[in-house]
């Protein structure tokens, strides 16, 4: 496309070589850790039958809105295998992965999920607050596209600061139709701002289809628009992810501006963990599960002649993890009510009590 005098290619990835063997597991380990982590969080938001679906009261243990990525785990598993501690990453209210994908501590979010004190934000934050900036992970954020100029305004204070690492910034579709994305992504490109925006496609905004609601190509289309390289990628394939990814991060590293990751995928479940999604065709479900990550994933690797057994250890390791955590979440302590006044803006001369 040819946009203010500059060729602006949308690249499809397709792999040239197959991946090693040992990269494969690396990366069915942390997706199945990742649905793992969200199949349990599931059924304790909805006080499911395990020892740790309901609290003593009778109520479901997890607090709060519970919005879950499963199905769309090769996208964070596939992006976050090339970034550093010191490289910073915005997500979504459905950021579990992300987190995860970034080396954030398991137990420690299934607490948060929890409501408890030794959660990342001390059991106030719940799901869609997420943060732990040790591990260079900014925030999970409750409102649609608003982790996009906090992404750009963290990866213009690295550029200014020349300390160096990049920005990568998750959003969904629906994300596209608001007006941060826009901003977000023309401030990256007039600054030539080391940030990698990442867009989950995965069809669906809330309980809205989101193709109806895009004009014209979408994420892609909107990026070169602006005279920022896009890449379109096959989502639920962590191969090609991983790939895609790893040629725009080296791009962003080496100071050539933003570039933009779309990765059309699948959201299996519905908008929060207790929508059933009625609204939703059940073919089209049907059709999507066929293109599983994981069980591609599997796939491939039986397919070079791999062990099965191999991956079903990974498996039984993600579930004892997740189990294991569930316990210590269920444990832990409530916060002490004196938290209550703690982690809050200032109201002045104490004009409120």
């Amino acid at each position: 496309m040819l946009q203010h005098g500059i060729f602006v290619p949308v690249k499809e990835i397709v792999l040239s070589t197959a991946p090693t063997q040992p990269l494969l597991l690396d990366l069915y380990r942390m997706m199945v850790r990742i649905r793992a982590f969200e199949a349990a969080a599931e059924e304790a938001s909805q006080g499911g039958v395990s020892a740790y679906g309901k609290s003593s009261d009778g109520k479901a243990n997890v607090k709060g809105p519970l919005h879950l990525s499963t199905g769309q785990e090769a996208v964070p598993t596939g992006v976050c295998a090339h970034l550093h501690t010191t490289d910073f990453l915005t997500s979504t209210h459905r950021g579990h992965g992300h987190t995860l994908a970034k080396g954030a501590d398991l137990t420690r979010m299934m607490c948060e999920l929890f409501g408890k004190a030794t959660g990342f934000n001390g059991g106030k934050g719940g799901s869609m607050h997420i943060a732990d900036f040790s591990v260079g992970m900014l925030g999970a954020n409750g409102v649609v596209a608003a982790g996009l100029p906090i992404a750009t305004g963290a990866a213009h204070a690295q550029k200014v600061k020349g300390q160096g690492g990049i920005t990568v910034c998750f959003f969904g579709d629906g994300a596209i139709n608001r007006g941060p994305f826009l901003e977000a992504l023309n401030w990256a490109k007039v600054y030539g701002l080391p940030v990698l925006f990442v867009c989950e496609d995965n069809r669906w905004s809330a309980t809205t289809a989101s193709a109806p609601m895009i004009a014209g190509e979408g994420a892609s289309a909107r990026a070169q628009s602006l005279g920022i390289a896009a890449t379109r990628v096959d989502g639920n394939d962590v191969e090609a992810v991983h790939a895609a990814a790893g040629e725009l991060v080296a791009s962003v590293r080496a100071g050539q501006g933003p570039r933009l990751l779309h990765a059309i995928t699948y959201r299996v479940k519905g908008h929060v963990s207790v929508d059933l999604a009625a609204y939703r065709d059940p073919a089209e479900l049907a059709a999507a599960l066929l293109t599983d990550p994981i069980a591609r994933a599997r796939q491939c690797h039986e397919a070079r002649h791999g062990d099965l057994s191999v991956l079903d250890a990974i498996d039984l390791a993600a579930h004892a993890e997740v189990q294991a955590a569930l316990a210590t979440a269920a444990a832990a302590p409530w916060p002490d009510t004196s938290a209550a006044y703690t982690d809050i803006q200032t109201t002045g001369a104490g004009q409120w009590f």
